[in-house]
């Protein structure tokens, strides 16, 4: 249970920076000034948004055999790595449901948002992976808030700061060594 849970939170924390997500939750902070609403509101909609990929990736890893599985799960986790390199581009307006709260507000955004993104389809993976979906869940909701509780705390701060270059490099070296080490495996 360890090791799924380390592996998801430390993957989705790195591919985490630079994303769309982030970015959002850097836009809802400035937007409502309530970061705490705002943290719980990612936390809210991430269990929900990474449950349902981790049950799916689960399902997954039992209706495909063993070897074919392996290499679908490298693909995805290539295919991850080079799309961690895309940067992302702000979506559309999140703020429609603004007239609802802070809560209500990011947890409808981040859900819809992280709707195929590249932290949900890597829950996916890593729970047909270790077949632990519980472990997942909690790791790459836990990745999640690593990365965007301290966006939302120091949003102005952050983007002074980090190279969001380096960032995706990294994210896309970790998703690579994920895909090399499930075909090892």
């Amino acid at each position: 249970m360890l090791e799924p849970f380390l592996v998801s939170a430390l993957t989705v924390a790195v591919a985490e920076m630079g994303d769309k997500t982030q970015l959002l939750a850097i836009v809802l902070a400035a937007r409502f000034r309530q970061p705490m609403a705002v943290i719980a509101g990612i936390f809210v909609a991430t269990v929900l948004n990474h449950a349902l990929a981790a049950l799916l990736g689960t399902l997954i890893a039992e209706w495909v055999a063993p070897g074919t599985l392996r290499w679908l799960l490298a693909a995805g986790f290539f295919a991850t790595a080079i799309w961690a390199l895309i940067p992302d581009k702000a979506d559309e307006d999140p703020m429609a449901a603004g007239k609802w709260g802070a809560f209500a507000a990011t947890t409808i955004a981040f859900f819809v948002v992280e709707m195929g993104d590249k932290t949900q389809i890597a829950t996916i993976a890593l729970a047909a992976r270790f077949e632990a979906p519980v472990a997942v869940t909690l790791g790459t909701t836990a990745g999640m808030l690593l990365a965007n509780a301290p966006a939302v705390i120091f949003a102005d701060r952050l983007l002074r700061i980090l190279p969001l270059k380096l960032l995706r490099i990294s994210a896309a070296a970790i998703f690579a060594a994920l895909g090399v080490a499930t075909l090892i495996a």
